[in-house]
């Protein structure tokens, strides 16, 4: 029940259904199943991100703002793509560049996917073009990413060269890392400086390592084993290249694996602070103060996994929770983490809303009203005995 004792108070602070539901419209569908089940509760809507999609819209919502579409770079050298950034007006005024917008996953084919050649060059564009608008501070959300370039792509829009042991730049992609000899600064004659950049981020692997860019995601973006191995090298080269002419040691830093390394060329390029993606949505849309008061908080996504845990939406909200005494609900597509640990993590109950040997694409199809029936199958089991 909430905390009035007979009144049930719920936050539903649900990610994205990636394919299926933006955050608003899974968290609409859950408050659905609620009433249905519960009348009387009273629910709070709070849609989440955590660096990854939808960070952009999430934060618009929670803030005021505009989105300003831009052309850049897509993932694939040559290419373009219609993207573009969230302006801010009440942050300074601020931009968030959501990453995957020019050089993310969803922008590619199957048959497309090829981290040696996807690169992060139009990530770097619209960081350009938020500074050429004025923005004073910037949000770089780095998740859903199709590329393992270590951020070197965004570098070279942004005026950094990387030139190989001939003096010549190199080329764009994963690939071309494993050829940098020297870095260059940019001109400050022809390249404006960038305010401060957060970069918010979805997950807290390090560049490198058995929980690196190249091992843990280079499979998502298309990388065979033998890829995996030539990614990591050069990654594992770019961070010895970084430490030699800048001296900062980007390998091991929490983050800075994410998006393919971006996370730690950000770092080395951007000059940037890595941040909980999660937290800082969080903050924005004042979730501490919403679950005060609450009995339960919702929360989920397409794919409740262990990585789930780690800097992703769920992870943020127990942490929450862990301090204002609010119950934990998960509802997911799938729910893959044993039950053991996710109790052991804080979590009350979890639900998974696709039924058993349903295939993904009706799933995805389906997704508002298996969402919403799922949360009124949750409602009728929990709120009612709570």
């Amino acid at each position: 029940m909430g905390r009035s004792g007979s009144e049930v108070n719920v936050v539903v602070a649900m990610d994205s259904f990636k394919g299926s539901l933006r955050a608003a419209e899974a968290c609409e569908a859950v408050r659905e199943g609620i009433v249905r089940a519960v009348p009387s509760a009273r629910v709070v809507l709070r849609p989440m991100a955590d660096g990854g999609e939808g960070t952009a819209e999430t934060l618009m919502a929670a803030r005021g703002g505009e989105w300003v579409p831009t052309s850049a770079t897509g993932p694939l050298p040559g290419t373009r793509v219609e993207a573009g950034f969230a302006w801010l007006p009440e942050s300074g005024p601020g931009a968030l560049v959501e990453m995957a917008t020019a050089s993310g996953l969803a922008l590619l084919a199957p048959h497309q996917l090829d981290p040696l050649r996807t690169t992060t060059y139009g990530t770097g564009e619209l960081l350009s073009a938020a500074t050429g608008r004025g923005a004073r501070r910037l949000w770089l959300a780095i998740g859903g990413s199709a590329t393992v370039d270590g951020g070197v792509g965004a570098a070279m829009a942004l005026g950094w060269q990387f030139l190989d042991r001939d003096g010549r730049p190199i080329g764009l992609g994963g690939a071309e890392l494993e050829r940098i000899v020297s870095i260059v600064r940019p001109d400050p004659g022809l390249h404006a400086p960038l305010p401060p950049v957060e970069v918010l981020c979805d997950v807290d692997n390090p560049l490198n390592g058995d929980r690196g860019a190249a091992r843990v995601f280079g499979p998502q973006k298309g990388a065979t084993p033998e890829m995996v191995k030539r990614l990591e090298q050069g990654l594992a080269h770019l961070a010895d290249v970084v430490q030699e002419y800048l001296s900062l040691d980007v390998g091991d830093v929490p983050g800075s694996g994410a998006a393919g390394g971006l996370g730690a060329g950000a770092l080395a390029f951007l000059g940037a602070e890595l941040v909980s993606g999660v937290d800082a949505v969080m903050h924005a849309n004042g979730m501490d103060e919403a679950m005060a008061s609450a009995g339960w908080v919702i929360t989920g996504e397409g794919r409740f996994d262990r990585q789930s845990l780690h800097g992703k939406v769920v992870s943020g909200i127990v942490r929450i929770a862990g301090g204002t005494g609010t119950r934990v609900g998960v509802i997911a597509g799938s729910v893959e983490v044993p039950a053991e640990e996710w109790r052991a993590q804080g979590i009350h109950a979890t639900l998974p809303c696709t039924p058993p040997r349903m295939s993904l694409e009706d799933a995805m199809a389906l997704g508002r009203e298996l969402l919403a029936r799922a949360a009124e199958r949750f409602a009728r089991d929990h709120l009612k005995a709570s």
